[in-house]
């Protein structure tokens, strides 16, 4: 259902975090407005406290243009913040950076050395490894029969899976969920108070990240295991391997992106089965044959990553507007995700949607998401525990949403399983 909300297009105000406080349905139909209006939309910048105000970016908003900046990396540059609106300090760099805020030839040297690290066999190990958590999941919300499902279900199932792939004692993981849950969390007061420095926070948790990574890794060289952390310091690839700094950013970006997409991606679904009790019932019917598309349609319509930046290269016009070199680029894959010109009836969720292109996992190109084959398998079984064995688990309280602009997530889900 298309949103009923009347914007004024200068009304629309991307920057202004009350802006991401709104109402689903406002946040909706503010990007109707400017697809239609406004797709290469200029907006201010806002001064992030530790951070100066910046010259300004422009929203990118369609499908179409999305596509066509991801597909262009020589052009729309990742190297100066994809994950941030302002330039990050050079500290931040160290800890931030990461596989997503270089070009190539940087990334795609990156990328070669960690795929070597997921190969077939371990992805099939890996794979055995949601089965079990997924079932210990299930067994416990059974157990509890109310409970938050952020806390108990959808971050513990890609948090323990990541942690477990990589090596991380099991006596860190709480350390590692709540550092990441800052990282993201910057701009909502349950993570990072009111008053809160939170540029020293920010540079806090990614150093304890860091360090708990770095000091992994040095084991995993003197004292190598069957696990992902042994693989990447002792992988060659060109007669190179990944540098302690470069595996401890590797680190923060999966414990970060694989763990806030997967736990938002599984808690709007069981949120949006609710509101679509016709399309569960339909999934449930043909688990095998509808879970591909319906893992789509999720991601998708949730689009947990709501934005990625770029930066010019060089000029170029987009959807009429002439960008400069240096002008930054701001792509919004949740407005992209609503967009009727690629998606029939973009306000309706389908999981048996066919030909379902959504750009939730980054738009297509170098950059596309390392991590969407785990994420996939992980919503899979998780979903299948749920059909399973508490086909009733439903939400009895409205979501508890993050306050950001760049994560579309649900702090919180109390849910009942009769």
């Amino acid at each position: 259902m298309k949103p009923k909300v009347v914007f004024s297009i200068d009304e629309i105000n991307l920057s202004d975090l009350d802006f991401w406080r709104e109402p689903l349905e406002v946040r909706e139909a503010a990007f109707e407005t400017l697809r239609r209006e406004r797709p290469v939309a200029f907006m201010e910048e806002m001064d992030y406290g530790f951070l100066p105000a910046g010259p300004g970016y422009y929203a990118v908003s369609t499908y179409r243009d999305v596509v066509e900046a991801s597909r262009r990396p020589d052009i729309f540059s990742s190297a100066k913040g994809a994950t941030s609106i302002p330039d990050l300090p050079t500290p931040f760099l160290e800890y931030f950076g990461g596989m997503i805020n270089v070009d190539d030839p940087r990334h795609a040297r990156l990328r070669r050395i960690v795929l070597r690290a997921f190969t077939p066999r371990r992805l099939d190990a890996i794979e055995a490894q949601i089965a079990t958590v997924a079932s210990q999941l299930a067994d416990k919300a059974i157990e509890l029969g109310t409970f938050d499902l952020v806390a108990e279900v959808a971050s513990q199932l890609p948090l323990t899976i990541i942690c477990e792939m990589m090596g991380i004692p099991l006596s860190k993981r709480q350390e590692v969920l709540e550092k990441s849950n800052v990282i993201l969390g910057v701009g909502d007061p349950e993570f990072v108070p009111e008053g809160e420095d939170i540029g020293m926070t920010l540079l806090t948790a990614g150093f304890e990240l860091s360090e708990l990574m770095k000091n992994l890794a040095q084991e995993r060289i003197d004292d190598p295991m069957d696990d992902i952390t042994s693989a990447l310091v002792n992988a060659e690839v060109d007669g190179e391997a990944l540098t302690p700094d470069e595996l401890a950013s590797f680190f923060i970006l999966l414990v970060v992106a694989g763990n806030e997409t997967t736990r938002n991606a599984i808690t709007w679904g069981v949120e949006l089965l609710s509101q679509y009790p016709r399309q569960k019932e339909l999934w449930m019917s043909d688990f095998d044959r509808f879970t591909p598309s319906a893992i789509e349609e999720i991601v998708r319509f949730a689009s947990p990553v709501i934005f990625m930046r770029r930066t010019l290269t060089q000029p170029y016009e987009l959807s009429g507007v002439t960008l400069a070199k240096d002008d930054k680029v701001i792509l919004m894959y949740g407005s992209a995700n609503k967009d009727h010109e690629e998606f029939e009836d973009p306000y309706d969720f389908r999981v048996d949607r066919m030909n379902n292109k959504h750009v939730g996992f980054g738009g297509y190109g170098p950059h596309y998401c390392l991590g969407a084959h785990l994420a996939r398998r992980e919503i899979t079984l998780i979903f299948k525990e749920i059909f399973g064995r508490i086909p009733n688990l439903h939400p009895v309280s409205p979501p508890s949403r993050l306050t950001s602009s760049f994560i579309n997530g649900i702090k919180h889900l109390e849910v009942s399983v009769v």
